[in-house]
């Protein structure tokens, strides 16, 4: 069996980035961006206003007060066509332009409005140059305002918009296979029959999928016959990663492992030094000499153990991996653990490392501390759903005591 650290480095060496395509932007949401992008354009384009109020000269408010005439109304879209002069003022709205002469403007809350021209200012704050963002201020014409590696959130693709740019180039969505194996299983809006449960995991898997920003293909329950799950399997090589939950221990009816070899899928590595997670399988199909696909980015597949929480164990420390390095996201390709200090004596049996349900907790002012909840073992997934974090014991007998530091490994994320 393999430890964990270097099964991880084989999933790394075997995963690579995905090509750079062109999408629309609004396609974009979650991907990772594949070039630098730079504003078209300044922003704003002109001097605006930050406020409704009265557009002036400063210096007619050097007394902190004036009653100025009205030239002109500039509306946030029009273009202003009064010079404003000594003496006079423009009402201005949020956004519009600055007119020509005017070099501050006075918010509306500071104004007393006389007559349909005539204004009275008081504003014994004033300063020059006050409520105008000057053009440029937020980007320069030219200026690279994303760079290549980042991924795209909702304020990147606001960005992304301002400056223009309706198609960039990022690293290809992920696509993602989700089979479910077992003859037990019935889908979740089935009551089960005798000697049935519901099938947990697939919707767990492509949530979790989800929530990395790939894209789930959810192919089911395949049952454990090996022409229905020969033709599912090759139907999931068909994306770039293939996710597997079950068939892959060493039952009777454990077919998937062999299936796989027989659609060209070579085996990486099987069974890890790990609790919940030990019958791990991870393989590649890579393009087949002499066609079309023989230059394609090879198909990554997991076989995750069919226990829910062997399952989510798994994906978060292999699955997780092969998503950031297709994704081209480099540094998070890594185990992205922390030091906590345990918060009561913990007792820990076994002769492999266990990632341990737990809470992770940061007070303010302390060093961040980890609770193991109680955890019925790699099926109990209701005691999974209060953790947020994964504790991970070194493998052997100990009595670890309260205070003492250990990896604690976040859940959730990308």
């Amino acid at each position: 069996m393999l430890d964990v650290a270097p099964a991880r480095q084989l999933v790394l060496d075997h995963a690579r980035p995905k090509a750079a395509v062109e999408l629309p932007s609004a396609e974009c949401l979650g991907l990772t961006l594949a070039e630098d992008v730079a504003s078209d354009a300044d922003s704003p384009p002109f001097d605006r206003s930050m406020v409704d109020g009265y557009a002036i000269r400063g210096t007619d408010l050097s007394s902190g007060g004036a009653e100025l005439t009205i030239v002109e109304e500039i509306m946030a879209g029009a273009v202003p066509r009064r010079t404003v002069a000594i003496g006079q003022c423009a009402r201005i709205m949020t956004g519009a332009p600055i007119p020509p002469g005017a070099d501050a403007v006075v918010m509306h809350e500071r104004t007393e409005l006389l007559s349909d021209s005539r204004v009275r200012i008081r504003d014994e704050k004033f300063r020059p140059g006050q409520n105008i963002m000057p053009r440029a201020a937020s980007l320069r014409r030219g200026q690279i305002v994303l760079q290549a590696g980042c991924e795209i959130g909702p304020v990147e693709m606001g960005l992304l918009a301002e400056v223009g740019r309706a198609r960039p180039r990022v690293i290809g969505p992920i696509t993602a296979a989700v089979l479910s194996t077992g003859n037990e299983l019935v889908p979740a809006d089935r009551v089960p029959a005798e000697g049935q449960i519901r099938n947990s995991n697939g919707p767990m898997l492509a949530a979790a999928l989800r929530r990395c920003g790939a894209r789930p293909v959810e192919l089911g329950i395949a049952r454990d016959e090996p022409d229905e799950l020969r033709r599912r399997l090759a139907e999931g090589l068909a994306s770039d990663l293939l996710i597997i939950s079950g068939g892959v221990s060493a039952g009777a009816l454990d077919l998937v492992p062999g299936l796989l070899r027989e659609l060209g899928v070579e085996e990486v590595f099987h069974k890890i030094r790990l609790k919940p997670g030990k019958p791990l399988w991870f393989g590649v199909r890579r393009g087949e000499a002499g066609s079309a696909q023989k230059n394609a980015a090879p198909t990554l597949v997991f076989g995750l153990p069919g226990n829910p929480v062997s399952s989510l164990v798994c994906f978060e420390l292999f699955v997780k991996l092969a998503l950031a390095r297709l994704a081209g996201r480099e540094a998070i390709a890594a185990l992205a653990g922390t030091s906590a200090e345990l918060t009561s004596e913990f007792v820990h049996r076994g002769d492999r490392p266990t990632f341990h349900p737990a809470v992770l907790s940061h007070a303010s002012g302390q060093s961040p501390s980890v609770t193991p909840l109680r955890w019925a073992g790699s099926a109990d997934l209701r005691g999974l759903a209060e953790a947020n974090a994964l504790a991970v014991f070194p493998a052997g007998d100990r009595t670890f005591a309260a205070g003492e530091s250990l990896t604690v490994l976040p859940l959730g994320g990308p």
